[in-house]
């Protein structure tokens, strides 16, 4: 059997896909397409790795996905909807319940641009069944007044700041939202983290909902996203991001002095 390979880079990736063996690594994001997410799948059944893990990385990509795994941490009755039985079931579960009006989360859709809010869920039912709604997606109770909470952990680098758009309710900065720092408590990083370990990220930007009794719950989580607001600047974050990788890589050759390199 030979020594562990460690692949840095998308282009080495693609040349030895089928080459990669069990116990070899990749450092970095996997660039593939949409429809290609099996890949995760098959390399995780070969036993090859990832930093960050694959299961990160796939997370990453999908708001569905996240409510599926991680919906746990979310507010309540939060649903994913894959087809028009999971909508009828939801149906009848909001209207036990009481809820009225409800947030949509398009998959795969960031900075606000896939999230809408309807008055009631039979106008999602009306969409959905007449063709101009696409499955997956996930639903949620809107909540009417919360605090929304950035949260970015790089290692031992902590920020928080909130985003609030009195106009808008999805408090994105690129269009029109303000922001101020926010100091974090123990129970809200230790949420954080057990998110983090969860879902196997080595760092993360974590969005929070964080309601007037104080409860707190995750609206998503992602291995990169946008800065705007935060202190830190993108050239301080991309080293970050590089120190943590060239951490594991070290460590990595530590264990497995004989691991070959493909740049």
């Amino acid at each position: 059997m030979r020594a562990p390979w460690i692949i840095l880079s998308n282009q080495a990736f693609r040349k030895l896909y089928h080459e990669l063996q069990a116990g070899d690594i990749f450092i970095g994001r996997l660039a593939i397409k949409f429809g290609e997410e099996f890949i995760y799948l098959d390399l995780e059944a070969r036993g090859i790795k990832a930093y960050p893990s694959f299961l990160a990385q796939h997370l990453s990509r999908s708001k569905c996905f996240q409510a599926q795994a991680l919906g746990p941490y979310m507010l309540p009755h939060t649903l994913l909807i894959r087809d028009r039985h999971d909508l009828i079931k939801a149906t009848n579960e909001y209207g036990a319940l009481g809820i009225k009006k409800v947030v949509l989360k398009q998959a795969r859709f960031n900075c606000g641009l896939g999230i809408h809010v309807f008055e009631s869920i039979e106008e999602i039912t009306n969409h959905a069944c007449f063709g101009k709604l696409s499955y997956p997606f996930v639903l949620q109770p809107f909540v009417e007044e919360a605090t929304d909470v950035r949260v970015i952990i790089m290692g031992d680098y902590v920020e928080a700041y909130s985003r609030q758009n009195p106009f808008n309710f999805r408090n994105n900065l690129f269009f029109g939202g303000e922001s101020k720092p926010y100091q974090l408590n123990e129970k809200e990083l230790s949420f954080c983290r057990k998110i983090m370990e969860r879902g196997m990220f080595p760092y993360a930007h974590i969005d929070l909902m964080i309601l007037p009794n104080g409860h707190f719950y995750l609206s998503e989580i992602n291995l990169r996203g946008g800065l705007k607001g935060a202190q830190i600047k993108p050239q301080e974050y991309e080293a970050l991001v590089e120190k943590l990788h060239q951490e594991f890589l070290n460590s990595f050759l530590e264990k497995n002095p004989k691991a070959r390199v493909w740049k």
